[in-house]
């Protein structure tokens, strides 16, 4: 009998590395985005990044989506059937119209007071209403554009990097909610050994962005939901048919309830992460797209003083989703197109009942897709500053980056942690201002301080000192341009650096 022979290495590295699960033409750099009136243009564009990826892309929010979208329907703040249709809807016309994968996800700020003081459907309605009036009336006046004009970039990094660690955080209450590997409280279904096999799933295919891991992990999960609901003989609580939406007309009361308790909190959360960061982020993922903000904040107000009315949650854009959704492989509006079908026909056929099936989704899978979706949002804060060759305005400009995320994660708010990095940036363009007006005034004193602070390099033999033996200005100068510096010359550097 004929023994078979076994693959080489080579072989077998050439078989992992072959794409099974995109098209040839898909690749990980984006296209360049087509103008909103260049169809034929967009079209050609999906038809390039129509693989498994932009479906896998489409789920990367759902960390956010699933646990606030059922938290507020059991209790009853919100319709099901409202939130998926309108949700939906929502994809479907912000994917058409900005032409990249622009998340449509809840308001988290209004959804969790709103889960902890048991809001009505009405008071629910009148919060989403209160911040989406005036986050459209700044946007129609162009009044976000003062916010833009003076807002400095590591500030804005700042809020992304703190989105970053709070969404990371969430992730984590996520998978400690069932955070066991044995006992008699272990769920086979819902545990740590699954969440850590998912997160170093993810890890494994980190650099391979064409594996559609968030597909994968989420049929698993919806694997593991309907055999719980099948152990707990709920599927009779499952009734598929025809389910509509029903207006919800806030009263006064519930409008200043809802909008005084969630929606102050909610305005600045909207303004900077739905708008500004979202609109930065964007533009780092995807060369040469520009989204006009005023667009934004209009479409932000559109969705939620139609939806907001018939039950729905209050939906917004935000920088977290968009980089969720990046991160597991969404590049067109394809995904969204996708996504939102898949929530209207969900919505309109099961509607309400659906909700004995989506209570037993495993958090551990969720808190994962949450976790890794946040690093992909705090990537982009590594480039925090537009002057890489100043040390000193780069050092300046990190501590701003750190004040603002500290600020916002410690505070639980974004507007306190945009004030700190203004603060904070303020203060240094005013010692930069002062610095640059007594340094034009007096070289010579400059001079003199610079070689009074050299003056304390360890070595006395430096090649930095003149024919009679003092240090000078065009010396360091030189010595720093060079390509090759002698140890002594490094020294005096590093003193230089560490004095001044």
């Amino acid at each position: 009998m004929q023994r078979l022979p076994l693959p080489s290495r080579r072989q077998i590295v050439a078989f992992f590395k072959e794409d099974k699960w995109t098209s040839s033409q898909a690749t990980d750099v984006a296209n360049p985005v087509p103008p909103f009136w260049d169809l034929r243009g967009r079209g050609r564009r999906m038809r390039e990044h129509l693989s498994l990826r932009e479906f896998s892309g489409a789920l990367g929010d759902i960390g956010t989506l699933v646990p606030i979208l059922i938290s507020l329907a059991v209790q009853g703040s919100a319709s099901l059937t409202s939130s998926l249709f309108f949700g939906g809807l929502w994809n479907i016309a912000t994917g058409f119209f900005y032409g990249i994968p622009m998340c449509v996800q809840p308001m988290k700020s209004i959804a969790a007071i709103a889960l902890t003081k048991t809001f009505t459907p009405g008071e629910l309605a009148g919060a989403g209403l209160g911040v989406s009036a005036i986050v459209f009336f700044l946007g129609v006046s162009r009044l976000l554009w003062l916010v833009t004009r003076f807002v400095p970039l590591p500030v804005v990094k700042g809020l992304q990097l703190g989105t970053c660690f709070q969404l990371c955080k969430k992730g984590v209450d996520l998978v400690k909610k069932n955070a066991s590997f044995w006992g008699d409280g272990l769920v086979w279904s819902d545990n740590l050994w699954w969440a850590c096999s998912s997160f170093l799933l993810v890890l494994f295919v980190y650099e391979r962005r064409r594996v559609p891991v968030a597909l994968l992990i989420f049929m698993l999960g919806v694997v593991f939901a309907l055999a719980q609901t099948g152990a707990h003989h709920q599927f009779g609580l499952v009734h598929p048919g025809a389910h509509f939406v029903h207006p919800v007309v806030p009263t006064a009361r519930e409008f200043k309830t809802g909008f005084l308790s969630a929606g102050l909190g909610q305005l600045p959360l909207t303004l900077l992460n739905s708008v500004v960061a979202l609109a930065a982020l964007a533009r780092d993922l995807f060369p040469g797209y520009d989204p006009s903000m005023t667009h934004i904040t209009i479409s932000i107000g559109a969705m939620n003083v139609v939806g907001c009315l018939l039950g729905s949650m209050p939906f917004c854009h935000g920088s977290g989703g968009l980089a969720g959704q990046y991160f597991f492989g969404a590049r067109t509006e394809l995904s969204l197109y996708f996504l939102g079908a898949v929530k209207i026909i969900i919505g309109v056929v099961f509607g309400e009942s659906l909700l004995a099936v989506l209570k037993w989704f495993p958090s551990s899978f969720l808190g994962v897709m949450l976790f890794m979706a946040s690093i992909e949002l705090g990537l982009v804060a590594r480039n925090f500053t537009l002057h890489p060759g100043d040390e000193g305005r780069r050092r300046q400009d990190f501590v701003v980056l750190l004040t603002t995320a500290a600020s916002l994660v410690g505070f639980s708010h974004d507007g306190l942690g945009f004030m700190m990095g203004m603060v904070t940036a303020l203060v240094f363009w005013f010692h930069r201002l002062v610095s640059s007006s007594a340094g034009s005034g007096s070289g010579s004193d400059s001079d003199s301080d610079l070689q009074n602070c050299l003056s304390r390099a360890p070595s006395s033999n430096s090649t930095l000192l003149d024919g009679q033996g003092k240090l000078t200005v065009s010396s360091i100068v030189d010595s720093g341009s060079s390509s090759s510096k002698t140890p002594q010359q490094k020294r005096a550097q590093e003193a230089m650096e560490n004095c001044c």
